[in-house]
């Protein structure tokens, strides 16, 4: 239990205001009669009561950093009084959007006819709101002939303190920073993990030769719902009412950036870390309106937000493999590699597919796919897959195709017919795409499963079939060994499935299989060679 001192109750002479909670003590003292200027404190001991100097001295500090929560918004429309309550109510839609505007927060300057002078100065709840409202609404376009200059209310005291004459700003020496990736180069090789576990997050070195973890990093109410690492570890993330937040360095694990949006739900990194999309939704304020989601795209260096999404929930409700309140998360996907150069998403007959040098859709166009329903990305290169369902009533077939970008050309093409279902897999390396085809037998009434294996890396991209043995057996799992040419499955009937082992060397070949095995999920060891055959509860 954490150390509480009680504060020592004070003397105040009557008529003096105090606040209600703060308690009494009557001395029957005539105050009258006190000379309250003949009282010395002890030196550097003021007994709890300010000086009016030092009050003085606050509100003057007050003064200068107590606008943090206001902008101001130039380039609005000059409007007569009898428009004045629309284009407020205008106003408050679109800057309320963002946060919660005070009382009497929003105002709108007149001249003495009444007309707005073409700017309004508005108040938020905290300083975060008023920052992200600043960045997220300056150069908004309202029409043609208005486009939002918003600024800091600050920063224009700021502006008006430049000196006339310029000075050389000082140089700081060069103070190295921690190394965000120390853990690599640990000498025992191990990895680090984190658990999170009510208010307590720790973070550890995995001893498995020891049977024991050894503690790297401990903290409380470091995170207000959960924590997550980085693709590569560089950092780790933490959520909170007002946005998130990155951690790194060997042992302090120091704050790194902030990434202002509040009520943030969900985090994602792209795989070479950076950019961060984070996800927050709003609920409808009436039955007849549809929940609001919001996506943002930051810079992880620097914080800045470089784009940003808004729609119902209904936008976003296809993509992902999880989420929460109807959203598919993740809403975009990321090219393969390190490079970050472009992300997509599904949408209705398109895939929209986004640059990261301007954050806007490539060729400033959608890439249009009939019917789609699924894509994914080859990890190493800018290779899309997708996946459209048959059409006109069984009359044009189901397809699989692999699409380049930025060319947008379609290198290959594979049709497929009486498909019910379809999966993709690609192999971490991008040399191989394993199609997972469930089809439908010439009754209807059942279905079997197969497998077409793009060659990608080769000539024309060629495909071979995999069938197996029996083919009325379920796919319960399949998975790629990383970086290598093999690949494993679990087929059959639960609750001793079989596991089968195949080879992409030459043409495709059986390996071996391993016999009423009691597992439904296969793992990989990171670089191959081993695997994990897990039996998860369903």
């Amino acid at each position: 239990m954490a150390d509480v001192e009680e504060a020592p109750h004070s003397m105040v002479p009557p008529g003096t205001a105090v606040e209600e909670e703060q308690p009494r003590i009557q001395l029957n003292i005539d105050w009258g009669n006190v000379d309250l200027d003949s009282i010395v404190l002890p030196p550097g001991d003021d007994m709890g009561i300010k000086s009016d100097d030092e009050e003085e001295e606050e509100e003057t500090l007050e003064t200068d950093t107590g606008f943090g929560n206001v902008i101001i918004v130039d380039n609005l429309p000059v409007v007569a009084s009898e428009k004045y309550e629309k284009l407020e109510g205008v106003i408050r839609k679109i800057f309320g959007q963002i946060g919660v505007i005070t009382p009497n927060g929003l105002l709108m300057p007149r001249d003495e006819s009444g007309k707005t002078k073409g700017y309004a100065f508005i108040e938020y709840s905290t300083p975060q709101e008023a920052q992200t409202a600043r960045e997220q609404t300056n150069g908004y376009k309202l029409d043609r002939s208005h486009v939002f200059v918003v600024n800091m209310f600050d920063d224009y005291d700021k502006y008006m303190k430049v000196p006339d004459e310029w000075n050389s700003p000082e140089i700081k020496p060069y103070t190295p920073g921690e190394n965000l990736v120390a853990w690599l180069t640990d000498d025992r090789g191990r990895d680090q993990f984190v658990i999170r576990f009510g208010s307590e997050t720790e973070v550890y070195w995995n001893n498995a030769s020891q049977g024991k973890p050894d503690p790297v990093y401990h903290r409380t109410f470091w995170t207000e719902s959960f924590v997550q690492w980085s693709p590569l570890g560089t950092y780790l993330a933490t959520i909170h009412r007002q946005g998130a937040a990155v951690w790194g360095g060997e042992k302090s694990f120091n704050r790194l950036m902030r990434y202002i949006h509040p009520q943030v739900k969900l985090i994602d990194f792209s795989p070479g870390e950076k950019f961060m999309v984070t996800y927050s939704s709003h609920e409808p304020s009436s039955h007849r309106d549809t929940q609001r989601v919001t996506l943002m795209v930051f810079d992880v260096r620097s914080g800045k937000v470089l784009r940003e999404f808004k729609g119902s929930a209904d936008d976003f409700a296809t993509g992902g493999t999880g989420g929460i309140a109807g959203v598919s998360w993740p809403v975009f996907q990321w090219a393969g590699g390190r490079d970050d150069k472009y992300f997509a998403r599904i949408g209705k007959n398109a895939i929209s597919v986004y640059e990261t040098d301007t954050m806007g859709l490539l060729d400033k166009k959608s890439l249009k796919v009939e019917n789609v329903v699924d894509f994914c990305w080859s990890p190493t290169d800018p290779l899309l897959s997708l996946f459209v369902p048959e059409g006109g009533g069984g009359n044009q077939p189901a397809r699989v195709s692999l699409v380049s970008i930025p060319s947008r050309e379609e290198l290959r093409q594979k049709n497929l017919f009486s498909v019910s279902d379809c999966k993709m897999y690609w192999q971490s390396n991008g040399e191989y795409l394993a199609v997972k085809v469930d089809r439908y037998t010439k009754t209807k009434k059942s279905t079997y499963t197969g497998f077409e294996l793009f060659r990608v890396k080769e000539r024309d991209i060629p495909i071979e079939v995999l069938e197996l043995e029996n083919k009325n057996d379920k796919i319960i799992a399949f998975a790629w060994e990383p970086k290598g040419h093999r690949f494993a499955i679990i087929h059959g009937d639960s609750p001793r499935p079989d596991i089968s082992f195949y080879s992409m060397k030459g043409r495709v070949t059986k390996l071996t299989t391993l016999k009423g095995r009691q597992a439904n999920a296969l793992y990989w060891s990171p670089l191959g060679r081993f695997i994990i055959l897990a039996g998860k509860p369903s």
